[in-house]
């Protein structure tokens, strides 16, 4: 028996909630990598560790609270516990790998496509996982070609994503960078569900187990949002990563190639002539003097 399947059953309430959770963290990941590869290599880890969680966490927020708006009319959907915390590490770690490999490697083209095939396939992961913590009374089947696509959405959105963050330096061209993710992610999200479809069991079987989404999803999504917040907090005290401009009052001047990090920049001591430059004259000596 074919099941009646409703991605959105409270309307565009989820979708919309979905789309700002991954389009905040989008936002604050590009800009911690982006402060990355303009900062010292002690405080490198640091941002590029931020930047993974806040993507990670914005990611998996929206996949979550799109799946709270999934219903399946014949039958009660329930979650497994720790098949959904798996999924939030799957996506926190795999978009760490990919953000790592081009903070420390720059925009070149081979840790783009290396870092951005990483995190794509880490954001895919992290949806079909989470799929697979459902618990019906039933089963669900996979269109294959639409799940392919939703793979290749999510792919080249990660890679756009880490070129942005390493290229664009401007908090306006920085901030419609992370819009265009939001899309992208909720794009792959619903991308992917319109390849489910559910088969239901012939009898009717007993309640199936885990929680509903509303006893579990609500409370774990209280987490990641927390984070979420503190992170945009920490943001908005650096001035960097508001403005995008190189640190010019510490003495410090941006390099303009991608993905590299600042160099120190030489005082000019006074008193010192550049070479090549003449020396002051001597007084003038009158006409024919000696």
């Amino acid at each position: 028996m074919q099941g009646t399947v409703d991605g959105f059953s409270y309307g565009l309430v989820t979708p919309v909630a979905g789309y700002v959770m991954a389009c905040l963290g989008g936002a604050l990941g590009l800009r911690c990598t982006t402060r990355s590869v303009r900062t010292g290599r002690s405080f490198k880890p640091g941002w590029l560790a931020l930047g993974a969680a806040s993507i990670g966490s914005g990611i998996w927020t929206m996949h979550f609270i799109a799946m709270m708006g999934f219903s399946v009319a014949e039958t009660q959907v329930n979650y497994d516990r720790p098949t959904t915390f798996a999924s939030l590490a799957v996506a926190i770690v795999m978009t760490g790998i990919g953000i790592f490999i081009v903070g420390y490697r720059g925009a070149t083209r081979m840790a783009l496509v290396t870092g951005g095939t990483i995190t794509g396939l880490g954001v895919a992961t992290m949806h079909y996982l989470g799929m697979a913590a459902m618990r019906l009374d039933g089963r669900v089947e996979y269109n294959t070609l639409i799940v392919a696509l939703s793979v290749v959405i999510a792919v080249v959105a990660a890679t756009t994503a880490l070129w942005a963050a390493v290229s664009i330096h401007g908090f306006p061209a920085s901030l419609g960078a992370s819009l265009v993710m939001g899309v992208a992610a909720s794009g792959m999200h619903y991308t992917g569900m319109a390849a489910v479809s559910v088969h239901l069991h012939t009898a009717p079987g007993p309640a199936p187990p885990g929680d509903s989404a509303a006893a579990l999803l609500a409370p774990m999504l209280i987490g990641p949002a927390v984070f979420l917040l503190l992170a945009g907090v920490v943001v908005m005290f650096d001035p960097l990563l508001v403005t995008g401009e190189p640190e010019r009052r510490t003495g410090v001047a941006g390099d303009s190639r991608p993905g590299v990090p600042a160099a120190s920049r030489q005082p000019r001591q006074r008193g010192r002539e550049p070479a090549g430059r003449a020396v002051g004259r001597g007084p003038r000596q009158g006409r024919g003097g000696r």
